[in-house]
C-alpha cells in the first residue's frame, strides 16, 4: 500500500520562519542575565527601568531635597540633558538622512522627518535660544502661559501636549516596529522601555484627573528625559550602524 504523504505529521514551524525582523530591525545580541529566579534573555534595553529603579528607589529616599532638584522642570538639570540628547539624536539623523541622500523615498524622508522632529524639540526645550540669549519673540510671549517663546505653553497647544506625549511614545514604543518594520527611522523593538513609560506616565495622570479630579504629581521632566534618550539610543545606533543600515531592496 502506497505511503499516502497527507497523513505525514508535519513539523513544526521554526523560530526564524515564524518571526522574520526586517532589514534594521535586528534585536539585542543573545544576552543572558541570571537570576536568583532563573535567566532573562531580553529582547529590549533595560536602561530605561534602571533609570526608573534608581530615581524611585535610590533619589527618591535621598536627603536635601535631591529628588526635587531632579524632577522639578524649568532650568533643571532633567530639562537641559533632554535638550543635549535631542540635540545629539538630530545631529546622527541628520548623518543618516546625508548617507541615504541618493535613494529618496522613505528611506530617506523618514530620517529627514526624523531629525526635523527632533530639532524642534531641542529647539522648544530651550525657548528656541530665549535661554541662553535672553532674546525673544514679544508677540509670543505675551500669549505663552510661562511668558517665553515656546509653542508648546501656548495655552491652545498645551491642551494636546498630553495626548502628543501618549501617542509619541505609543508609535516610538510599540506601533513603529509592530506594523510599520519598514520605516526604519522609527525605533526598533529593542529601544521599546525608552518610550512607553512615557506614554503611560500621561495615560494616568489624565485618567487620575478624570477619575479623580486631581492629577498625580507632575514628575514630567524626569519621565520626559527617557523620551530623549530613547531619541539618542535609536538615532545613534543606525548611524553607528553605517552602511549595514540601508536598505537592500
Amino acid at each position: 500500500m502506497p505511503f499516502d504523504n497527507s497523513l505525514k505529521p508535519s513539523s513544526p514551524p521554526s523560530p526564524e520562519a515564524t518571526v522574520r525582523m526586517p532589514a534594521g530591525r535586528d534585536d539585542l545580541p543573545g544576552r543572558l542575565i541570571s537570576t536568583p529566579w532563573g535567566e532573562l534573555r531580553p529582547a529590549v534595553e533595560l536602561a530605561p527601568l534602571l533609570y526608573l529603579f534608581l530615581l524611585y528607589g535610590v533619589v527618591y529616599f535621598l536627603p536635601f531635597g535631591l529628588f526635587e532638584f531632579w524632577r522639578k522642570g524649568e532650568d533643571g538639570p532633567a530639562e537641559w540633558l533632554q535638550f543635549l540628547a535631542i540635540a545629539a539624536a538630530c545631529y546622527h539623523a541628520t548623518r543618516v538622512a546625508w548617507r541615504r541622500r541618493s535613494l529618496g523615498g522613505i528611506a530617506l524622508w523618514g530620517w529627514v522627518v526624523l531629525a526635523l522632529f527632533c530639532f524642534l524639540l531641542a529647539a522648544e526645550e530651550i525657548s528656541w535660544g530665549e535661554r541662553i540669549t535672553g532674546i525673544g519673540l514679544e508677540a509670543v510671549r505675551s500669549i505663552n502661559a510661562q511668558e517665553e517663546t515656546t509653542v508648546h505653553n501656548i495655552p491652545a497647544v498645551q491642551s494636546l501636549i498630553h495626548f502628543a506625549f501618549i501617542f509619541t511614545g505609543l508609535l516610538f514604543g510599540y506601533a513603529g516596529w509592530r506594523w510599520l518594520p519598514a520605516i526604519d527611522a522609527l525605533p526598533a523593538r529593542r529601544f521599546s522601555l525608552y518610550f512607553l513609560p512615557v506614554a503611560l506616565f500621561y495615560a494616568y495622570w489624565d485618567l487620575s484627573w478624570i477619575s479623580h479630579g486631581d492629577r498625580i504629581r507632575n514628575d514630567q521632566e524626569a519621565i520626559e528625559l527617557l523620551l530623549a534618550f530613547g531619541l539618542f539610543a535609536h538615532a545613534r545606533w543606525m548611524d553607528r550602524r553605517g552602511d549595514r543600515a540601508l536598505p537592500t531592496g
